[in-house]
């Protein structure tokens, strides 16, 4: 059967036997130089100034939500636009942080947030803000988003969980908005087991980040920066290290998954390239039977770095079909949460409900299977033939 996830890591038995070494011999397991490393490395991979680790990228998410909070980007009450096709992690923070979340539909065939569905949003609520999901490495009209949002004084901020390496008009993913979210769980691009990160070239940000991760206290900030913070609220060296300056939890990685941060973003790039040439082969045979499937568009999009690939039946019978023809060959799964409006959590909390009809056609005929880079030429073929080689 052909899982969703075939592997822990890329290369498992290295990685394995390397983490064991590590474990074995590391003096330090709570956060330290191993996860310093790789965020200095991946903030180059990724082209941003900062990165700030975190131990998931659901509290990288609610981090940086706060931290838009703590530097006055934000402020309770104000309305922030979300993509209605996304994880619950993107939404629970705006509605914990006591922020108004607005959903916003997206584009069937990019299955994300277009300039259209924005516009559409941007009529009816007065938003201060956009958390855009880049759903399963795809995206819409990245430039004409940003210049929406740089007209409308809309701030833009990216969950590129699903999404790590795809890039549009040669920027990756992630490097549009003030920041950028990532996620290294285990069923993701590459992983750390848990961890995730932020990417930010805002320094006051990537501050807050750090403090917010650590209690509210200052130990992982540049020594310049500590020595500023320390003067101003007039503390000294015996009681620093206990001082809180604002509001924070305790959302540090750990050196393990550090280490296997370093140790798999040396393949990053191969990672990204393999599951881009399955991707297109994929779509290539998808888009061949629109009787059965909406075509998904990527012309726009330079790479597509895609985990799991996506497909959106043309009715509820053809869906079923295509359950039924997976059983006990391909493991499948709908397509990540739906509509996420439609989910309890947000009938209970959510105080903005709206029409969204395709996020709804998405959440109806959706499904997903997991594409892994080291699926073989004899695993394609067996997905091409279970998901179109049937009559509607």
């Amino acid at each position: 059967m052909l899982k969703l996830v075939q592997s822990a890591f890329y290369k498992e038995a290295e990685a394995r036997r390397l983490l064991a070494e590590f474990v074995q011999k590391g003096e330090q397991l709570s956060y330290g130089p191993q996860c310093k490393a790789f965020e200095q490395s991946f903030a180059l991979w990724q082209g941003s100034k900062h990165a700030v680790m975190f131990s998931s990228g659901s509290t990288a998410n609610f981090a940086l939500v706060q931290a838009l909070t703590h530097t006055n980007h934000l402020k309770k009450g104000d309305s922030v636009g979300f993509s209605s096709m996304t994880w619950p992690t993107n939404v629970l923070p705006l509605i914990q942080l006591g922020l108004k979340p607005v959903p916003i539909d997206v584009n069937i065939k990019t299955l994300n947030v277009s300039p259209e569905t924005l516009k559409s949003t941007l009529k009816k609520h007065k938003l201060k803000a956009v958390f855009l999901t880049h759903v399963l490495g795809l995206c819409d009209d990245m430039e004409t988003i940003t210049k929406i949002c740089k007209k409308e004084k809309v701030l833009m901020f990216e969950d590129t969980c699903e999404s790590l390496g795809t890039v549009f008009q040669g920027k990756k993913l992630g490097s549009f908005g003030i920041a950028g979210t990532f996620s290294f769980f285990i069923g993701h691009h590459m992983s750390t087991i848990e961890g995730g990160m932020v990417v930010t070239n805002d320094s006051n940000v990537a501050r807050e980040l750090k403090i917010i991760r650590s209690h509210g206290w200052d130990r992982h900030l540049e020594p310049h920066e500590q020595t500023k913070l320390r003067k101003a609220h007039k503390i000294d060296d015996f009681y620093a290290m206990y001082t809180f300056y604002n509001l924070g939890n305790n959302f540090r990685p750990t050196e393990i998954s550090g280490f296997l941060g370093k140790q798999q973003l040396k393949y990053a790039d191969t990672i990204v390239n393999k599951r881009e040439k399955n991707f297109h082969t994929l779509t290539k045979a998808i888009n061949s039977r629109p009787d059965l499937y909406y075509p998904l568009e990527t012309d726009h999009i330079d790479l597509v770095s895609n985990f799991a690939f996506p497909l959106v039946a043309i009715n509820k019978t053809v869906q079923q079909k295509i359950i039924e023809r997976a059983k006990g060959k391909v493991e499948i799964r709908p397509l990540i949460a739906g509509n996420i409006v439609r989910q309890p959590f947000y009938k209970i909390h959510g105080s903005v409900h709206a029409v969204l009809p395709n996020a709804d056609l998405i959440h109806n005929q959706g499904i997903y299977f997991g594409n892994n880079p080291d699926l073989t030429k004899e695993d394609l073929r067996t997905l091409i033939d279970i998901f179109t080689n049937f009559s509607a």
